[in-house]
């Protein structure tokens, strides 16, 4: 982005920051995101500061619950784990619900800033893990936040129901789920919309990225073991190697994005992990691989997992291994389903952005192959349509910086990863208050 261009979006907040805003709901927005943010900053230093893993977020939530029943809403806890459900009933009209995940992941934090994480925690297998909000989850919480207070505080400008939930678990791909299984819309008011963003380590502070259709892949987490005859490496032809079969499947795999997949439909197939053996002179039993499978569409999806383990079972065959000895293919109970961008609704609140942030600040985003299981709120029998935008979260001079000498920017997931905090969170609550003012429609 050039410099000027960038300078004007910053005007523009600024603007109306000052009360310059030419329509009166906008003004007052600005001016109570103005008044809120330096709470707010305190309150994701203290969620930055305290992350908790995935269905691990006792505190995280309980603030989170105090915060949106101060806020006005109507909480219930313990939803799918440590998810929390509010809900702020304003009259008849449509349902809006937003989503803010709350985990964080075992990362050490290198930021070196005041407020930097320095928890550590016990993982579910029992490891003491470093833990740290690398993807932003600490951004999307206080932005959820701070939009509930101002639809707690701006209730003469819109009407309906507002539903907020706070998501265990979406690192794990599994928080979604659970919530949904344990009710979410049956036991609360079902959403006409759902809205949520997330964090973007390449675009800078001040912007909002959007998309239509697909934004986040299908995921999956495929477990491999290769099984063979185990022997002595001086001795090959007395045993079934499994090192050298294994070594087969994973050169095989490569063929099924390249060679069974339709060119124009996107697709991975990633082997993660290989383990097998113990010494150099034995050949062991079995190897164990590690894979995940990125696609689109429920059927692209099918298609990988059936060639995966077609390659397997003919690979082994055609080694001469007994039926008995045949590769083991689990596909985990992990999947995160691909999330798709409903084209009417992100026309409609892409549209709301122009207005209330200036097209300037506005960012054309290509889908990504990582997974958000933001997506499984839409694919329910009640079919909701759903919307995920991307919120800038980097300095322009950190951009500048690092680009002057050919760095890329530290991403999501990783240990530097450090938001720029206030224009993050005063476009992350104007964005999302103006979405939910929007969607929810006026008295």
């Amino acid at each position: 982005m050039k410099a000027n261009t960038f300078a004007c979006i910053i005007a523009l907040g600024l603007g109306h920051a000052l009360g310059q805003a030419a329509d009166p709901v906008q003004d007052r927005v600005a001016k109570r995101v103005a008044t809120e943010l330096p709470s707010l900053v305190s309150l994701y230093k203290h969620f930055h500061a305290n992350p908790e893993l995935s269905f691990m977020e006792a505190e995280t939530a309980r603030r989170m619950a105090a915060e949106l029943r101060d806020a006005g809403l109507i909480v219930t806890t313990g939803v799918g784990g440590h998810g929390l459900v509010g809900v702020l009933r304003n009259g008849d009209g449509p349902t809006l619900l937003i989503r803010a995940d709350m985990d964080g992941l075992p990362v050490r934090e290198e930021t070196g800033l005041p407020h930097a994480s320095k928890k550590q925690m016990t993982d579910d297998q029992g490891n003491t893990v470093y833990t740290m909000h690398a993807c932003g989850h600490d951004v999307h919480m206080t932005s959820f936040v701070g939009t509930a207070r101002l639809l707690g505080q701006l209730r003469d400008a819109w009407s309906g129901t507002l539903v907020m939930i706070g998501q265990p678990a979406e690192e794990r791909g599994a928080g979604a789920r659970a919530m949904l299984a344990d009710g979410l819309y049956e036991r609360f008011p079902v959403p006409d919309y759902c809205i949520g963003l997330h964090v973007a380590s390449d675009q800078p502070a001040g912007t909002i990225g959007h998309n239509s259709g697909y934004v986040y892949a299908n995921v999956d987490s495929v477990d491999i073991t290769v099984r063979g005859q185990g022997g002595h490496g001086s001795q090959p032809q007395a045993a079934k190697d499994p090192v050298v079969l294994a070594s087969q499947i994973v050169i095989a795999l490569q063929t099924i994005v390249s060679r069974e997949v339709h060119p124009r439909e996107p697709a991975v197939v990633t082997v993660g992990s290989i383990h097998g053996g113990t010494k150099h002179n034995i050949i062991p039993n079995e190897v164990k691989l590690q894979l995940t499978i990125r696609s689109y569409t429920d059927a692209v999806r099918n298609q990988i997992i059936a060639s995966i383990k077609r390659i397997c079972l003919g690979t082994a065959q055609a080694a001469g291994l007994a039926k008995e000895q045949m590769p083991i293919v689990t596909v985990k109970d992990e999947f995160t389903p691909s999330a798709y961008n409903d084209p009417a609704l992100a026309k409609r609140v892409t549209d709301t952005f122009a207005v209330w942030l200036g097209k300037g600040a506005l960012i054309k985003r290509q889908p990504t192959m990582g997974g958000e299981d933001f997506g499984m709120y839409g694919r329910t029998k009640h079919k909701v349509p759903i919307f995920m935008f991307a919120l800038g979260t980097v300095s322009s001079d950190l951009i500048k910086r690092f680009r002057a000498v050919g760095k890329p920017l530290p991403m999501v997931h990783s240990s530097t990863y450090a938001p720029d905090i206030e224009p993050s969170l005063r476009t992350g609550v104007t964005a999302t208050t103006a979405a939910a003012l929007d969607l929810l429609g006026g008295p």
